[in-house]
């Protein structure tokens, strides 16, 4: 049966509405904060993005190969990182922007993985991520199963404190805790300066902050249970900016 053009229109109105009510992190900073994610010379994330163009056109490993060998400059990549994480063949899963950079650099450039959260990878993602500022987050579609173990996982009550990613980030997004504006949680800024940290990190140390705040064991690194978060928060910010790399308190 089919629908009257106006309750298709109606059903689209409703849609719209509940994307445009979508707030990125970036909304609930102060001033100075926002002014430090805007400008490019005071975003203390551009240090990574200038070491991550120098490791760009160095080669390394047995192969002695550069990833602008392969790639050309980074610019040709604008759009690239929103459309992770991607489906993988090889893998039959997913893979983030990090792995994919750690792939290459072991099977291209026959070279030793950096490991996650080290500098150097961080800086090689931050300044692909740079190329696609402004650009709308993609979700893959072929991820659709993965996206639902996320799902799960964003909703599962954990740790000492029994309570779930959902609970803070869906449910109480808007109030405060502490003081801090509880943020809705989209991932439209990774990998961000946190002034807390005092440098630079990935979406997954940031989930692995709140596991261990809600006094749960986290996951290791580079796992499955964090690419499928991270698959799940790429749908549900599917359609936002790209802010990375950002800043945050």
């Amino acid at each position: 049966m089919r629908l009257p053009l106006v309750l298709l229109l109606v059903a689209w109105a409703a849609a719209a509405a509940a994307q445009d009510a979508r707030r990125s992190g970036y909304a609930d900073m102060g001033p100075a904060l926002r002014a430090m994610q805007d400008d490019d010379a005071a975003n203390p994330a551009s240090l990574w993005v200038l070491e991550g163009s120098a490791l760009w056109g160095a080669r390394d490993g047995a192969a002695q190969r550069a990833c602008a060998d392969c790639h050309g400059a980074p610019e040709t990549l604008q759009g690239v990182a929103g459309r992770y994480p991607a489906f993988d063949a090889k893998r039959a899963s997913a893979v983030d922007l990090a792995g994919r950079i750690e792939e290459c650099r072991t099977e291209r450039q026959q070279a030793p993985p950096f490991g996650r959260e080290t500098r150097p990878l961080l800086a090689l993602e931050a300044l692909v991520v740079r190329q696609s500022r402004g650009v709308p987050l993609a979700a893959d579609p072929a991820l659709a199963a993965v996206a639902s173990v996320g799902e799960t996982l964003w909703r599962q009550r954990i740790g000492q404190l029994d309570l779930s990613c959902a609970q803070c980030h869906d449910d109480r997004a808007g109030l405060r805790l502490g003081g801090t504006p509880i943020p809705q949680a989209h991932a439209t800024a990774y990998p961000v300066y946190r002034l807390e940290w005092q440098g630079l990190g990935s979406l997954q140390r940031r989930l692995r902050n709140c596991m261990t705040g809600v006094r749960a064991a986290p996951y290791a690194y580079g796992s499955q249970e964090y690419l499928a978060l991270e698959v799940y928060l790429a749908r549900r910010s599917a359609g936002m900016p790209h802010e990375g790399p950002g800043v945050r308190p």
